[in-house]
């Protein structure tokens, strides 16, 4: 097999050189709007890197691929920078003091401060800003104001003890950073998607898979011809939104957003405080996607948006045309009003009251590309809700958007597009939820000690559903307890488990756990089930009211009903322990079961 010749160039190019590029566009990232995930710490680090001399890594580029044109011409396009977005990010944070964006979709400037004597580097903070040893801001010295002479005199000035020959040379090192190299690895225009994710993933040191949101934002990002920079925008301002309506004004003052479509179609976020789902733009990529194109690999996005014919593997204009107008259909689709708040709605009605509750954000982002396909096939209002509902819940139960969830995705939605698509739905609950799994497998995954089990989310939501009252409660509902984020409750309290021996994993069992308002919590403390259910016992026939307001037996057994405790509980010892557990479990299963059958 003969030998393939090298795909790729390497070269040395310096920072400020690259930063250079960046900001005239010849090179494509992410704008600094997208988040942020470096903390301060590690911008730091990369500034000590490269004041030392050391080397930080290789930044790989993909030029896009050569397009045909209408005229039959071939279009160069612009070098995509695929590894190393975060380094680049860090060094136009804190060299350029450009604001960035934080997990949070925050504004955040990252200051990095300086000690000249020292030559080492820190993390601002209010320390520093009262210590006339630090340049608090190394920005300051990368700006058009930033002087050497005059910043050596001025720190001179407040510190008569430095050494003037000393300030001097430590900050001309530190200036001179931005003519340190940085090792850039340029990939060749004719590789296809797939070879350019092998590569990333072979350079890799941590073997990390390449981010295809993130690439597909890029080139997006990099198309003026079809709007794709307002597109970006669009998507990056929808999601900031969501989780920060305060940032509207922000938003509207950018002139060549502010009076596009997608700023009309967007803005309806502004006065929205809270959401159960706020999506990334990963999700938004997501449900956009597959819903228009009925395929589940960003990578495909990728490729098509740079004009990819599957059939003959060429690169075609006419593609790239399309593919972006399918997108942005997509796109202003997701961002819709009415079709974003009908979702949540129908989560909500499923009892996912709380974001805590939502532990899969691909079962979220698949409910909406259901949702939107059965608006594609003109399935009945009321059925897409009570479809997409079920399905939500199915699909939290069974796991099915993890993992391989891409090729999942597609084939859903292929399936859902070229048949009966209500027949296909009902097929694919029978098959993934059988009597078997009802009664054999979700009692066997309610085994977990973590109070973040996606299970115990569902059985609170079933909980919700059903109005069911919290713990030994005669008048708040779980509902209530779970918004206000009340206790979780051990039914037998922990350190009396402790006492008897049973480790974490062991009392920590989700089994153990009921929603119960606190001071019932507190009231029942470290007594033993025996002991404090004789008590609520002797509450309903007395009357005297011990714990929460149940006053009859008719109500207790109707409250444990809700709470699926079984009656060993009135006589439960530590020894009783593991055969509680076990029969919980199966009522837990089992009223699971019952919700969504209900949910129908």
């Amino acid at each position: 097999m003969p030998a393939v010749g090298q795909r790729y160039n390497v070269n040395q190019y310096s920072v400020n050189y690259l930063l250079g590029l960046i900001e005239t566009g010849q090179i494509a990232i992410p704008e600094i709007q997208r988040p942020f995930v470096w903390n301060a710490a590690k911008v730091r680090n990369l500034m000590d890197s490269l004041y030392q001399g050391y080397p930080i890594g290789y930044l790989i580029g993909w030029k896009n691929p050569d397009v045909r044109l209408k005229d039959g011409s071939l279009s160069n396009g612009k070098l995509i920078l695929i590894d190393g977005q975060q380094r680049i990010t860090a060094m136009m944070a804190a060299l350029a003091g450009r604001t960035v964006t934080s997990k949070s979709y925050r504004p955040t400037r990252i200051r990095i401060a300086f000690h000249p004597l020292e030559e080492r580097f820190e993390v601002y903070n209010s320390a520093i800003a009262k210590n006339h040893e630090w340049i608090p801001d190394i920005s300051h010295l990368f700006g058009s104001s930033g002087d050497l002479f005059k910043l050596v005199r001025a720190y001179c000035e407040k510190n008569p003890e430095a050494e003037e020959g000393q300030v001097f040379a430590a900050l001309s090192s530190l200036k001179s950073i931005t003519n340190h190299h940085v090792g850039f690895i340029e990939l060749s225009h004719d590789l296809d998607i797939e070879t350019v994710t092998e590569i990333f993933i072979r350079v890799n040191s941590a073997g990390v898979t390449l981010n295809q949101a993130d690439f597909a934002m890029s080139k997006i990002s990099v198309n003026e011809t079809y709007g794709g920079n307002s597109l970006r925008k669009g998507i990056d301002y929808f999601c900031q939104l969501a989780v920060h309506p305060a940032m509207f004004e922000t938003i509207k003052r950018d002139e060549s957003f502010g009076t596009s479509e997608y700023f009309a179609k967007i803005a309806w976020l502004k006065n929205e405080a809270e959401y159960l789902w706020d999506p990334s733009y990963t999700d938004v990529l997501r449900v956009a996607f597959t819903s228009e194109f009925r395929r589940g690999r960003l990578s495909d996005l990728v490729a098509l948006l740079s004009g990819r014919n599957f059939d003959t593997r060429t690169y075609e204009e006419a593609i790239v045309e399309d593919s972006f107008a399918r997108l942005k259909h997509g796109f202003l689709t997701f961002a819709n009003e009415s079709r974003f708040k009908d979702l949540m709605m129908i989560i909500r009605s499923a009892g996912f009251v709380d974001p805590g509750m939502i532990g899969s954000s691909n079962a979220i982002v698949f409910a909406y590309i259901l949702y939107h396909l059965l608006k594609k096939r003109d399935v009945h209002h009321g059925d897409v809700h009570k479809y997409v509902r079920r399905w939500f819940v199915m699909s939290l139960l069974t796991a099915r958007h993890s993992g391989s969830f891409e090729t999942r995705f597609e084939q859903d939605a292929r399936n859902l597009m070229e048949g009966d698509p209500l027949a296909y739905i009902d097929q694919v609950f029978a098959g993934e939820l059988s009597d078997a799994f009802w009664s054999v497998v979700l009692p066997q995954r309610l085994v977990s000690s973590s109070g973040n089990n996606q299970y115990f989310h569902i059985f609170k939501a079933a909980q919700v559903w059903a109005h069911d009252r919290g713990f030994l409660s005669s008048d708040i509902d779980v509902e209530t307890l779970v918004k206000i984020k009340s206790d979780v409750h051990h039914i037998f309290p922990k350190a009396y488990l402790q006492k008897h021996g049973y480790v974490q994993a062991q009392y920590n069992q989700i089994a153990n756990y009921a929603i119960a308002q606190s001071e019932i919590n507190v009231r029942i403390s470290n007594k033993e089930p025996a002991a404090y259910m004789e008590e609520v016992r002797a509450q309903v026939t007395n009357g005297t009211k011990v714990y929460g307001s149940i006053a009859s037996p008719e109500q207790l057994a109707g409250n444990l009903w809700q709470n699926c405790i079984p009656d060993m509980v009135f006589t439960a010892t530590s020894d009783d322990y593991p055969a509680f557990l076990h029969q919980r479990r199966k009522l837990m299963a089992s009223k699971i079961r019952s919700y969504f059958e209900g949910l129908a």
